[in-house]
């Protein structure tokens, strides 16, 4: 029988999602611990890779098991097995041949900027103390919805057939962080992106390169330019990983 695992974590003192020897991953993480509570080897296949230190607030993955599960169980002892950062929120009994990878039809994250000193901002966003121009990195978001390759924002030597992505959504907004003796508004800026797929480091070169427009380093035609060129070397820089989360992956079969 197969089912799929939905669960979050913080990634943080991981090296990703996937298995990497000599290193702490969370796909290790919840195999030793579905294995030790079923007591068979149990290997996950989670819905995508996400780098070291980035964060999943909705991550499915698919295990096999001979036998029917007690979810609300297993659930609770997943729980009290797993570390803190690691959290089980469901599990469910799904087809043969669903497939946590390929058959997820869309896949959301989110990149968080903080532009005021905050110590309890530090391990989730990444604090940018400049100013930018939201405005202008918005009409960069519509230009994103005009291509469909974005090979110059997928990191170089990546193993992949195709660099092309369908965008869904693509935006930015403005929060605020409650500070004490803080009056600025605005000083927690939020990317919402949503698509098929992602490339390789992808969402966090557009970043980087929005950043750049936001600036004033770049215009738009500069922006254009770069998507159409499939060149790593023109995007921007690629900005730190624990600002990014996944935030939500989405099945036809689940609702």
């Amino acid at each position: 029988m197969r089912y799929f695992i939905e669960l979050a974590y913080k990634g943080t003192k991981y090296h990703g999602w996937q298995y990497q020897p000599g290193a702490n991953s969370v796909q290790e993480t919840l195999n030793k611990a579905l294995s030790l509570l079923l007591k068979t080897d149990i290997d996950i296949v989670g819905a995508g890779r996400t780098d070291t230190g980035v964060h999943a607030k909705q991550m499915y993955a698919h295990f096999d098991f001979d036998n029917e599960i007690d979810v609300p169980q297993l659930v609770h002892k997943l729980n009290s097995f797993l570390p803190k950062d690691i959290v089980v929120f469901n599990i469910l009994t799904v087809a043969d041949d669903a497939h946590a990878r390929f058959d997820a039809t869309k896949r959301t994250y989110e990149y968080h900027i903080h532009t005021m000193k905050d110590p309890f901002e530090n391990d989730g966003s990444y604090q940018l103390q400049l100013p930018l121009n939201i405005d202008k990195m918005n009409e960069a978001c519509q230009i994103l919805f005009k291509h469909n390759d974005f090979e110059c924002f997928s990191k170089v030597n990546t193993d992949v057939k195709t660099f092309n992505c369908a965008i869904f959504e693509a935006h930015w907004t403005r929060g605020r962080i409650e500070q004490s003796g803080a009056k600025q508004e605005g000083n927690k800026l939020i990317f919402t992106i949503a698509a098929d797929r992602f490339l390789r480091n992808m969402v966090r070169a557009i970043v980087g390169t929005m950043i750049n427009i936001g600036t004033g380093k770049i215009s738009l035609t500069d922006f254009e330019k770069i998507i159409l060129s499939k060149d790593r070397n023109q995007a921007g820089f690629s900005v730190p990983a624990h600002g990014l989360y996944l935030t939500k992956i989405e099945y036809n079969y689940i609702k």
